[in-house]
């Protein structure tokens, strides 16, 4: 019986395991998306695209984690979670996206903010999620208030990780 219980063990831990890796790859891809979004030249449209691949981003966690997932419910948590503070959310993606809209020098300004902050912002948007359902969270106990420190503290760490990865022509890790 022993056996049996450390074998049942052991192939949870390798189950897990090759969830979080699968995890990884799903916010990595996503976040590159996110960034790629954020080279769309028309305000307000870059911002919907971006929330567009996040929302997918936790479709497929949803999916990978086996939590029931709602469209309504992923778009309302994230404008909860990035949004809870108007000027947090205009620091991170509302203003390059507005900046898009000054003519000539805005829109430069704005291409060349958005997909580092975009990349960053799913980056840490899908880290949230995934610690949250690796838990055992689902989208229905998701509390926005409380995780929205949480978020923040990925986020700052994704902007370095982001910047750093620009820097050196590599893609930021899913994980510090």
């Amino acid at each position: 019986m022993i056996q049996s219980s450390q074998f049942q063990n052991s192939l949870r831990s390798r189950t897990m395991s090759e969830r979080a890796e699968r995890a990884k790859e799903i916010i990595n891809n996503h976040s590159m998306w996110g960034a790629s979004m954020g080279l769309i030249p028309f305000p307000m449209v870059d911002m919907a695209a971006i929330t567009a691949v996040q929302v997918k981003m936790i479709h497929n966690l949803s999916h990978l984690y086996e939590v029931e997932f709602r469209k309504d419910l992923a778009k309302s948590l994230i404008g909860a979670l990035l949004g809870g503070g108007v000027p947090y959310f205009l620091t991170t993606r509302g203003l390059g996206s507005l900046a898009k809209s000054i003519p000539f020098v805005g829109q430069f300004m704005g291409i060349a903010v958005m997909p580092a902050l975009a990349g960053a912002c799913s980056l840490a948007l899908g880290r949230v999620f995934a610690q949250h359902y690796e838990a055992g969270g689902t989208l229905l106990d998701f509390d926005a208030e409380k995780m929205r420190e949480h978020f923040k503290k990925e986020f700052e760490a994704a902007k370095s990780e982001t910047e750093e990865a620009q820097a050196t022509g590599k893609s930021a890790p899913a994980s510090a």
